[in-house]
């Protein structure tokens, strides 16, 4: 194989990389808390740049030297990501109750009264008669990097060196080519999981205009996380004896 089929296979393998389960469920519990498309893309490309550049620093002192990561750091990381998961995904059902859609009976003026359904968030208040005002809702518009999705992306990364720093000592005929290749490896990860955000978003979107719905999808994604983190967490920490052994 030559060294442009091992990049270009490098670049490939990173956006298969990025569909791996525990990626998904990250960047799912981030998606849930945009708006929008655009956001949601910069939310994926802000996972994979912190996963990319993990990789690479890891990854270059580990090809520099020449040597593996401990097996037993490697499973310290694993297991991180593990509570990472629990933490993502029970903030994404803590924000389900908050925002949990409910109902009023009011009416206005002289009409008859009527049912009324809507979620609350922080900022939203109900008069004497139940009508929801929004006089005081205040909601931020993002800018700059998202540093959630960074760090996320960050510690996937440090729990993804080992396995990607064996297989680039073992395809690669040179450290320096080997870390061109972390680094289109991360490129792809990087295309990968802004592809895989809009995905995500997608039915998000779609039943935003049905709350229960909305809520419902959300709610999925956040006990997802949580599932696979308390996997993470039983697997590396009993089954694998980190933290009996």
């Amino acid at each position: 194989m030559t060294t442009f089929s091992i990049l270009l296979f490098g670049f490939l393998l990173g956006m298969k990389h990025a569909t791996e389960a525990d990626h998904l469920a990250a960047v799912a519990t981030l998606v849930t808390r945009q708006t929008n498309y655009a956001q949601t893309v910069v939310q994926g490309v802000a996972w994979g740049l912190g996963h990319t550049l993990t990789l690479l620093l890891f990854g270059g002192i580990v090809l520099a030297l020449g040597r593996a990561i401990p097996p037993n750091l490697e499973q310290a990381l694993e297991f991180c990501v593990g509570l990472m998961l629990i933490a993502l995904g029970a903030d994404v059902l803590r924000r389900v109750v908050r925002n949990r859609i409910h109902f009023h009976v009011h009416r206005h003026g002289a009409d008859i009264a009527h049912v009324h359904a809507h979620r609350h968030t922080e900022a939203e208040v109900h008069d004497a008669t139940g009508a929801q005002s929004h006089a005081e809702t205040k909601h931020d518009h993002p800018h700059g990097l998202p540093l959630r999705a960074l760090a996320v992306g960050t510690m996937h990364g440090l729990a993804g060196s080992a396995a990607l720093v064996l297989l680039s000592l073992q395809t690669v005929p040179t450290w320096t080519t080997g870390l061109v290749y972390i680094a289109l490896f991360g490129a792809g990860s990087i295309a990968g999981m802004a592809l895989l955000s809009v995905a995500i978003a997608v039915p998000l979107r779609l039943s935003a205009r049905l709350g229960w719905l909305h809520n419902a999808t959300t709610a999925l994604f956040g006990a997802f996380s949580c599932a696979l983190g308390v996997y993470v967490v039983y697997e590396i920490g009993f089954a694998q004896g980190l933290l009996v052994g």
